[in-house]
């Protein structure tokens, strides 16, 4: 039986698993870096950059929990860091790119916070549950909506977006005045993907 000191060490302690994970959230914040560059006249290409580190960060997600389980060393530290972790690379930046990409309207701006909140309660609401739904297996069986990672699908479109030239003025579906602000209707991608996200009815089953 682990002592109470081995027990608090195990909790502080990083795994190699958690270093993927930071790898993971500096994806996330290479990408919101890039994001914020390229909105300096000329630099369109960092965007494009800004979308390529939301698929590594995606890597270095399913790497540290395949390493994790591999190697037996899943802890409390290592759920939280993955938590904050993807908070940043499927939340924050994705809503940061979209910003860049031509959503800057102000209620695109609410709507890109709606998106991330979402994925904060996401990510929060799994936590505290996840003890509740493995204990019969030991394992959680199944994901109540959408996991957050699945923001890589929008960052994908937007990236296609971008390479063709269909961004900034051009972003596909255009823009108008909703009252005295700015609204384009492919933000709606980001509603509906944090409403997923927050769904209770909506089960995913966990591989």
């Amino acid at each position: 039986m682990p002592t109470k000191k081995n027990h608090f060490s195990m909790i502080r302690g990083f795994h190699l698993a958690d270093w993927f994970t930071l790898a993971n959230a500096g994806s996330g914040m290479a990408a919101v870096f890039a994001a914020m560059a390229s909105l300096s006249p000329g630099r369109q290409v960092s965007l494009l950059l800004a979308v390529a580190f939301i698929p590594a960060a995606f890597v270095f997600d399913v790497l540290d929990g395949r390493i994790a389980r591999w190697r037996q060393q899943q802890s409390a530290l290592g759920r939280e860091l993955d938590s904050l972790a993807d908070v940043i690379s499927f939340g924050v930046a994705p809503a940061a790119i979209a910003f860049a990409a031509g959503m800057n309207g102000f209620w695109d701006c609410i709507v890109l916070g709606y998106f991330v909140c979402c994925g904060v309660s996401r990510l929060a609401r799994y936590n505290i549950t996840a003890e509740a739904l493995s204990q019969d297996s030991g394992k959680v069986k199944y994901f109540e909506g959408t996991p957050i990672p699945t923001s890589l699908i929008l960052v994908l479109v937007i990236g296609v977006a971008v390479w063709m030239g269909r961004s900034g003025a051009d972003l596909w579906l255009g823009g108008f005045q909703l009252g005295p602000w700015g609204f384009h209707p492919l933000v709606l991608l980001y509603a509906l993907s944090g409403s997923l996200m927050i769904s209770k009815t909506l089960r995913i089953p966990k591989l």
